[in-house]
């Protein structure tokens, strides 16, 4: 029997050249070798159409996003209804997988009642924005956030039972989801990684500290401040931002302080030099849904990992990380790391820890038995 999906993606899924598009993209190749034709749909607000994609999908349909003010449902999903999705999903009996809680509108559609559905949670939704609430300091941005949040909520708890399975990726999301929600049908599915990144990072001392990250997004921002004038403001160790598009309050804070630099906008080989380049990974974060795929891309690749507790729970990366919740324990953790050369005995922990997490063979295996079983 041939094996046809249809898959939405909140965004069009290449460059894989961020943290949540990683998993989008690297799937696409891991279901085409188990035999899946995929019809992808993916919205596209910039990033434009990818000929990258027709080498793993049948057929990649492109839709734009709407704008406007939406009251009744969270703005991540109103701007992503479109007739056209759905009447295209509509020519055929195929399963449908949503990647994320921001292409489920067709949940709320009779015409799909009968179909067999599945829905991908790369986050708690509704957390995520309260956290981006918690992190905003325009008031605009505050109120824009606050309402999100409340209305994903109120949204997330009306459909989680309205598809056939939903996945989660890490297992404090599946507990949030199943405990909180009440979904009766959500299992765990780690993400899917590049085929080319085994643990590669190397024994010795790297040179400085990094934190990096999309710098646009309010939390990320927050971090990186955080760091700066509470972690780093006395240190004498060299510390390196970097990310996209920093605002111009990051960029005066950093030249403020003699012993950071940020930089803007680099490459993906740039930014890749430099992870493989620190000496200390930095990354605390002020949201604990979802999981951070550039923590685990500095784990595949770069040396010692300072974290907080927001940063990995839920994700079983906890034995891989050094982990600090206020500023006062990071100095520390910082000083005692940072003339620690980075040794074979914790690359072969990562090792053992990530090749037994993340097999985007073994996920997409489980997915289409899940799927067609």
């Amino acid at each position: 029997m041939e094996k046809h999906l249809h898959i939405i993606d909140f965004t069009v899924p290449y460059p894989a050249d961020y943290g949540g598009v990683i998993d989008l993209f690297w799937k696409l190749p891991a279901l085409q070798r188990e035999g899946v034709n995929i019809h992808l749909h993916c919205f596209d607000y910039g990033r434009g159409k990818q000929d990258e994609l027709n080498r793993y999908c049948a057929s990649v349909q492109y839709y734009k996003r709407k704008k406007g003010i939406f009251m009744r449902l969270p703005y991540i999903v109103a701007t992503r209804k479109n007739e056209a999705l759905l009447e295209n999903l509509l020519q055929d009996e195929y399963p449908i997988f949503m990647e994320g809680i921001h292409c489920t509108y067709l949940l709320n559609d009779a015409r799909f009642a009968n179909r067999r559905k599945f829905v991908r949670v790369h986050n708690v939704e509704f957390e995520y924005y309260h956290h981006l609430f918690q992190s905003a300091t325009s008031p605009f941005k505050k109120i824009y956030f606050y309402n999100e949040s409340r209305l994903l909520k109120k949204y997330e708890q009306s459909i989680v039972n309205k598809a056939t399975a939903f996945w989660g990726v890490t297992h404090k999301d599946v507990d949030v989801y199943r405990n909180e929600l009440g979904c009766r049908t959500i299992d765990y599915l780690s993400l899917y990684l590049p085929v080319d990144w085994t643990v590669s990072c190397k024994e010795g001392r790297g040179s400085f500290c990094l934190y990096q990250g999309d710098l646009s997004v309010v939390a990320n921002e927050k971090a990186a401040i955080w760091l700066l004038q509470k972690v780093f403001n006395d240190l004498d160790i060299p510390f390196v931002i970097a990310g996209r598009n920093p605002s111009k309050n990051l960029e005066h804070l950093v030249h403020k302080q003699q012993k950071a630099c940020l930089v803007a906008n680099p490459s993906q080989e740039q930014m890749q030099d430099m992870i493989a380049k620190a000496h200390i990974n930095i990354l605390p974060s002020f949201s604990s849904s979802g999981i951070k795929l550039k923590l685990l891309n500095a784990l595949y690749n770069s040396k010692h990992c300072v974290v907080n507790n927001d940063t990995i729970i839920g994700s079983g990366l906890d034995k891989l990380c050094h982990i600090a919740n206020d500023e006062k324990n990071m100095k520390k953790i910082i000083l005692q790391l940072y003339p620690e050369p980075f040794s074979q005995s914790e690359i072969g922990m990562r090792k053992e820890v990530l090749q037994n997490m993340f097999n985007s063979e073994a996920n997409a295996q489980q997915q289409v038995k899940w799927i067609w079983g």
